[in-house]
């Protein structure tokens, strides 16, 4: 397990150790998550599809995410002796907000310098209608078509508009199925070269003129094939779709991104696979057991039951080792190797590496420090240098060390939520024991 972010405080700007059972989004996700299971087949199951077995995974290994009971890391200063304890993290990519922060800084930080060449580039938004929207949801293997088409559409058009031999364009592709209010969205974001690689590495420049929407025809047509195809959808959809004045395809792109100004495209690489909800949005009411969840702009609001937002927010959790980032043409992973292997300079990327982002996954103060900025191994009391000194996972110990340094930890300022009676997972047994059953469809 890896080590958990740390709090930081706004008015002192020193870090402190996070209480994620006190937030209105975990307590939510503790109080009702129970009930959602016990419900789900009866309200949700025709609407989101069988519940998948990763669900239930994430869910209780981010209920552990944070606390000291689960386990923790001593960090201790090298000159005052003043200590702290960090719990381990779960690592849950888009449903834990506190991994998936330091997972974005991490991607921003690769894929700006090990991918990305210091060439133009343009952000595109691959969208589709609503009503084709649920195909998606039932069966997530069709998100993996729906990045290979709007893969090829641009590799079609970079290769038609260069017009030179054996040109390969470039890009980074990530699938995201969240919209503003956490509904059902399938899109794609990709972070397009504007233009193509020569078999040399030359870059050659397309046209600064792309207008966006003129590529939605070709992917539209591809979509609705390949749905064809797969028996999803008959003639008199396509047709219908096709009359509309607005089908509901779109195709956005960006205005052109030039080279040299490194901070803009690591912050779009951290934009594209960014987290499905904030929580500084969410208002829990647990007495009520409603939430109520603001839009990006802070104009809007939507009022969730607490089941229905659960039900909502895990739609998005990928499958178990779903890729949800795709490296394309240029950038693709067997293209980056083959380069390698043939010892091809590959320091002309975005940003310079400077020997810290190789070690980035063994380094989490310094993404901590990056999201924060502040630095969570500086002694808030000396300022001197802080290390960690043990790795504790001996239940025996755990409490034995917070009691010592005067942390109540085990101590709930409210009542725990309430269980499941004896009876009640008796009687419930039959209709709810497929644990062991593999719903890869849904």
């Amino acid at each position: 397990m890896s080590l958990d972010t740390l709090a930081v405080s706004k008015n002192t700007k020193e870090y402190r150790c996070r209480k994620p059972q006190y937030s209105p989004y975990y307590r939510c996700i503790e109080d009702n998550y129970e009930a959602f299971e016990r419900i789900y087949d009866s309200k949700y199951q025709e609407k989101y599809g069988f519940l998948r077995p990763i669900v239930s995974k994430v869910i209780y290994q981010y209920l552990d995410c944070g606390i000291l009971a689960n386990g923790f890391a001593r960090v201790k200063c090298r000159n005052c002796k003043h200590e702290y304890l960090l719990a381990f993290s779960c690592k849950r990519r888009h449903f834990c907000l506190s991994c998936h922060a330091k997972r974005v800084v991490q991607f921003g930080e690769f894929a700006c310098s090990n991918v990305l060449k210091n060439v133009p580039h343009r952000h595109f938004v691959f969208s589709v209608p609503k009503i084709i929207r649920i195909y998606f949801l039932f069966d997530r293997t069709l998100l993996k078509d729906l990045a290979k088409i709007a893969w090829e559409v641009l590799s079609c058009y970079y290769k038609n508009t260069v017009g030179k031999e054996n040109t390969l364009p470039a890009a980074i592709c990530s699938i995201q199925t969240f919209g503003d209010m956490l509904g059902y969205n399938p899109h794609l974001h990709i972070l397009c070269a504007d233009g193509g690689f020569g078999d040399s590495g030359i870059f050659y420049a397309a046209a600064s003129d792309l207008d966006g929407p003129s590529l939605e025809p070709l992917f539209r047509h591809k979509i609705l094939s390949m749905l064809k195809r797969r028996g999803l959808t008959g003639d008199r959809v396509i047709e219908l779709i096709s009359n509309w004045r607005h089908s509901g395809f779109n195709v956005y792109s960006s205005d052109r991104i030039y080279p040299g100004d490194g901070q803009s495209m690591e912050n779009i690489a951290r934009y594209i696979i960014r987290a499905s909800f904030s929580t500084e949005r969410l208002n829990y009411m647990a007495s009520e057991s409603r939430v109520i969840y603001k839009s990006k702009t802070g104009n809007d609001t939507k009022e969730f039951d607490a089941l229905d937002f659960i039900a909502s927010i895990t739609s998005h959790i990928p499958n178990r080792n779903e890729q949800t980032v795709r490296y394309l043409g240029y950038y693709s992973n067997v293209s980056r190797g083959k380069r390698k292997k043939q010892g091809a300079c590959e320091s002309d990327c975005v940003i310079e590496d400077d020997g810290c982002v190789k070690g980035a996954n063994k380094s989490r103060a310094r993404l901590i420090k990056k999201i924060y900025e502040v630095d969570p191994l500086t002694c808030p009391k000396c300022k001197g240098q802080m290390r960690i000194i043990a790795f504790i996972e001996d239940y025996k110990v755990i409490r034995k060390i917070p009691d010592w340094l005067g942390i109540d930890e085990f101590r709930r300022d409210r009542p725990p939520p309430e269980r499941l009676q004896a009876a009640d997972l008796f009687d419930d047994f039959s209709q709810n024991d497929y644990t062991d059953c593999d719903y890869r469809d849904y």
